[in-house]
């Protein structure tokens, strides 16, 4: 009996760890200034839905738990639900997919490159209603499925570039 408690427990330990955790860097570029904003972070998955990027000591992040995202920047705070947003419900998909080492299927608001080992997911809303993002850029390694760099582009030029090492 003892060593099947232990046993389960072991087992437990691989189900509820945190998967992954990696060093991120984060740019923030906005058009209107001439030098980009970057900081410093981590990047935390749990299977099979659960993605943070926290940076700037915990005080920025990205968050998707399940169908709901958060982004917390500047003090500012904006929530949305995949579930509402469809440019959301196929970023959620492709990272679902990503991290839970599937194929990514294409969709019609979404190109998919494959070249020197790295998959490039491009996600461009086919509805150009008031979006925060005008379109996600994911860089993904083909073989491993580790994030390599993720690009959230907004109007005017301005954009946030994730960096995954």
């Amino acid at each position: 009996m003892k060593h099947l408690t232990g046993l389960l427990l072991v087992f437990l330990s691989f189900l509820v760890s945190p998967a992954e955790a990696q060093t991120v860097t984060r740019t923030r570029h906005q058009a209107a200034l001439t030098t980009d904003a970057v900081t410093t972070g981590t990047l935390t998955i749990r299977k099979p839905d659960y993605i943070c990027i926290s940076t700037d000591g915990g005080r920025d992040q990205l968050l998707m738990e399940g169908t709901k995202f958060t982004m917390t920047m500047g003090g500012k705070k904006h929530v949305t639900d995949s579930r509402r947003n469809a440019q959301f419900a196929t970023f959620q998909k492709v990272l679902n997919a990503v991290i839970n080492g599937q194929p990514v299927t294409k969709g019609e608001d979404m190109t998919i490159v494959t070249k020197n080992g790295l998959q490039t997911i491009t996600i461009t809303p086919a509805a150009k209603k008031r979006q925060m993002f005008t379109s996600f850029v994911l860089v993904v390694d083909a073989k491993t499925s580790d994030f390599r760099q993720l690009r959230m582009n907004e109007r005017g030029g301005n954009y946030v570039n994730y960096d995954f090492k």
